[in-house]
C-alpha cells in the first residue's frame, strides 16, 4: 500500500517467480503442451481480488515453435489480507490441484501446469489453464441457473462424485477421515457459536427454530453415524454452488469444468446437493428443479459406474445434508461473514428443511 498526497493507493501483490518466462517454459513442458519453443514475454492482462484470492490473467508471447500452447493462463495465489489465516485455504486447493487433479478424467477441473505452497512463508500459487474465452459462469451471483445449466451442472458434479466413490485412496492418500472424537470436538464448537447466535439474534430466531438446533446438536452423535459408515462417500467440492461452475460459451464444444476447491473434503456426496439447492435457492425454484436435478445426479452416477446406491438411498441422504446444513449460517456468522449471505441461506435452508420433512430424521 502507499500514499501519494494522502490518498490510499493499494498496489498489487508481487508476483511469484513462477511467471519468469524460463519457469513457465519449464511448467508448460512438464505439463505437455510446450516442446520446443519457449516463452518470451508475460503480460499482465487482468487482475482482481476474491474474498481470500487474488486472480492474475497472464499473456503470453512465445518465440520459437509454440503450436498449441496456451496463449494465456490464470495464476491464483493469496490475497494478503488473508494470508497465514484460517481464511486461508491456499495449501488445501494447491493439494487438490497437485495430488488430486492429475487422478481424475480430463474435462472436470481446469488444467494445472504449477502448483506450490510454502510452509515457511505461507504463500501459495496455482498456474491454471485459462478458460476466459471457452467458458463463463451460468449467471451472475446470486441469480439461478436456467433449468438446462443446471441439469449440465449437476451432472458434471455426478461424474466428479463417480471419480471417487468408495475410492480405496480415501482417507489414506485422498484426503482425511474426522474420528467420532473430532466430530464431537467440532459440534461442542459448532454449539458455543450457536449460543452466541441465538443470543445476538433475539426474537428475530424463533422459539421453534431454536428447539430444532437443539435437538440437531443432541442428535448429533447419532445423525454423524452416516457420514462415520464410510459408506457411499466421496470426494465433495464444499462450496459447490453453481458460480463455481464454468458453462461452455454459446458454439463452444466443450465440458462444464468445476473450480474453487479450497473446501473439498471426504464427505456424503449429498452435502454437495443440498448446498447447491437448499441453500442457494428461494422454495419456488428448488421446488421447480429438485427432484429433476436429483433424478439426473443419480442417472450420471450410474453411467459412471457407480452401483449398489440406490433412488431412495439418495433421496434420504439428501434430507440427511439438508438439516446437517442448517448449521451453515452459523459457522459463516461465527467467521464474520456478511448477514446478507448468511440470514438469506438461513430462511432459505429452514424453507427446505420444512418443505422436505428433515425433522423427522430427529426421531
Amino acid at each position: 500500500m502507499a500514499r501519494d498526497r494522502g490518498i490510499v493507493v493499494m498496489t498489487p501483490p508481487q508476483l511469484p517467480a513462477v511467471v519468469e518466462p524460463a519457469q513457465l517454459t519449464a511448467a508448460l513442458r512438464r505439463g505437455g503442451v510446450l516442446d520446443a519453443g519457449a516463452v518470451r514475454e508475460v503480460k499482465v492482462l487482468h487482475q482482481r481480488d476474491t474474498v481470500v484470492s487474488h486472480i492474475v490473467r497472464l499473456g503470453l508471447r512465445y518465440v520459437g515453435e509454440s503450436a498449441g500452447a496456451p496463449q494465456s493462463l490464470i495464476l491464483k495465489m493469496a490475497h494478503a489480507a488473508f494470508a497465514k489465516t484460517l481464511a486461508d485455504r491456499g495449501e488445501h486447493e494447491v493439494a487438490f490441484y497437485t495430488q488430486l487433479a492429475p487422478n481424475m478424467p480430463p474435462g472436470l477441473v481446469p488444467r494445472c501446469f504449477d502448483g506450490h505452497f510454502d510452509e515457511e512463508s505461507g504463500a501459495w500459487h496455482l498456474l491454471l489453464e485459462d478458460l476466459t474465452d471457452s467458458h463463463e459462469l451460468a449467471t451472475v451471483p446470486t441469480l439461478p441457473p436456467s433449468r438446462d445449466q443446471a441439469m449440465a451442472i449437476v451432472a458434471t458434479l455426478a461424474r466428479m462424485h463417480a471419480a471417487w466413490w468408495n475410492h480405496a485412496s480415501l482417507g489414506e492418500t485422498v484426503g482425511t477421515w474426522a474420528s467420532t472424537e473430532d466430530s464431537a470436538a467440532r459440534m461442542e464448537t459448532f454449539a458455543g457459536h450457536y449460543d452466541r447466535f441465538a443470543d445476538q439474534l433475539g426474537d428475530r430466531l424463533s422459539e421453534e427454530r431454536r428447539i430444532l438446533y437443539r435437538r440437531l446438536i443432541e442428535q448429533s452423535a447419532r445423525l454423524s453415524q452416516r457420514y462415520h459408515s464410510r459408506r457411499h462417500v466421496t470426494i465433495a467440492h464444499g462450496d459447490a454452488h453453481t458460480w463455481n461452475f464454468l458453462l461452455p460459451r454459446a458454439g463452444v464444444a466443450n465440458t462444464v469444468r468445476i473450480f474453487d476447491f479450497d473446501l473439498w473434503g471426504i464427505n456424503v456426496p449429498t452435502s454437495d446437493l443440498a448446498y447447491m439447492m437448499a441453500i442457494q435457492w428461494y422454495p419456488e425454484r428448488r421446488q421447480a428443479l429438485e427432484r429433476a436435478l436429483l433424478n439426473r445426479y443419480h442417472e450420471t452416477l450410474l453411467a459412471h459406474g457407480v452401483a449398489g446406491y440406490t433412488r431412495g438411498t439418495l433421496d434420504q441422504d439428501y434430507r440427511w445434508s439438508v438439516l446437517w446444513h442448517i448449521t451453515k449460517p452459523v459457522w459463516q456468522w461465527s467467521i464474520d461473514i456478511p448477514p446478507g449471505i448468511w440470514w438469506n441461506n438461513l430462511e432459505r435452508v429452514m424453507m427446505a428443511v420444512e418443505d422436505l420433512g428433515c425433522e423427522e430424521l430427529l426421531g
